[in-house]
């Protein structure tokens, strides 16, 4: 019997070629090995964020992984903390005028229980209940404005707002007893989704890893070759751009850094004045004194975030006492604007040991 050869068919050739491609290409890289040190940055909560890696020792696979949970991690704070989307857990709330309790997950209740506590651990100066004033002058998702409010809009909105008004119902529910009462969690949400990123880093077997979300940061290990992560608090001047000055250099590991300063988001009236988005409770108005900018240093960001917007509320003079005395182990740095717009600082008595940096007169 004679065998005939096989018919050549190119098409089918380059079809099993393909294949055994893609099956190498897949097989690579599942197995490849990423960077020993990472870098990436995206966007989230209405601001940008970085993340790096030091000594990763990760497959591509695990840093694809590593970034999908951490990308939904931080979706999921914005579904619950985000005033800007119109159907997170907080813009529910807020366009809710029912007095009866409201339910609220969990993560968020976490949040909201740590800002009524520093309400009342500041007297309170720090307050996450002034929705309709931050809207009322511009700062809020109901958008800029160009001109302040009048003392009449102040009086008619300040019955809306105040801490006071809010209240736990249980574990997870929360409760206003005006119907105007929105929260406005900006001072500590940032804050909140930096460690929910870090606890995803550490729960993905990372020791060496550097987080920072809107200028807040967590640090823990060592860079890349090395050493403390390296945070720079910028000059707190309204006319540099982001990052073009440093005014201190913070060498931070195992912990969290958070600035609340009048340099950033803020407003200039026709006449030239100018109104910060950091409001005063008390007055319905924007802070006005001399500190201008306070960058705090805690075991976590979001007790960071908080304490940075109390301080600067509070003052140099005033947050200062306020902190030792309230907040033993936490550390700040307060730089404050002379008349004639150069600054001095002030540390608290720990700052040095803890980043490094010595504050100067």
């Amino acid at each position: 019997m004679m065998i005939q050869p096989r018919r050549f068919h190119p098409w089918k050739t380059l079809w099993v070629l393909a294949v055994v491609v893609a099956f190498a290409v897949f097989t690579w890289l599942r197995d490849a090995r990423a960077p020993a040190d990472i870098h990436w940055t995206g966007e989230t909560m209405g601001t940008t964020y970085s993340m790096r890696i030091a000594d990763a020792h990760m497959s591509m696979k695990e840093l694809k992984a590593l970034q999908t949970a951490i990308s939904a991690r931080l979706v999921e704070v914005s579904r619950e903390m985000s005033h800007y989307i119109p159907d997170s857990e907080i813009s529910r709330f807020n366009k809710s005028t029912s007095t009866e309790p409201f339910t609220i997950s969990a993560p968020f209740a976490r949040v909201v229980r740590f800002a009524i506590d520093l309400h009342e651990k500041s007297g309170g100066v720090f307050d996450p209940a002034l929705g309709p004033l931050i809207n009322l002058w511009g700062f809020g998702p109901a958008g800029r404005v160009t001109k302040a409010p009048s003392q009449e809009e102040i009086d008619k909105t300040m019955p809306d707002i105040g801490c006071e008004h809010l209240s736990m119902a249980g574990e997870t529910a929360i409760r206003k007893d005006v119907p105007g009462l929105q929260l406005n969690l900006s001072a500590v949400a940032k804050g909140y989704g930096v460690d929910e990123v870090a606890r995803v880093m550490f729960d993905h077997g990372l020791k060496n890893f550097f987080v920072e979300i809107g200028g807040e940061v967590v640090a823990f290990g060592h860079k890349d070759k090395g050493g403390p992560w390296r945070v720079g608090v910028e000059v707190p001047d309204p006319d540099a751009l982001p990052g073009e000055a440093i005014e201190a250099v913070l060498e931070i590991s195992g912990c969290a850094v958070a600035t609340s300063g009048d340099y950033r988001n803020f407003f200039v009236d026709e006449e030239g004045h100018r109104f910060s988005h950091i409001l005063d409770p008390r007055t319905g108005r924007p802070i006005t004194h001399n500190l201008a900018s306070v960058s705090v240093v805690a075991d976590d960001c979001m007790t960071a975030d908080g304490i940075a917007t109390t301080l600067y509320a509070l003052g140099a003079q005033e947050g200062y006492d306020w902190l030792l005395k309230t907040y033993p182990g936490i550390e700040a740095l307060f730089i404050i604007r002379k008349e004639d717009g150069t600054f001095i600082e002030k540390a608290t008595p720990g700052f040095e040991t803890r980043t490094g940096y010595r504050a100067r007169q």
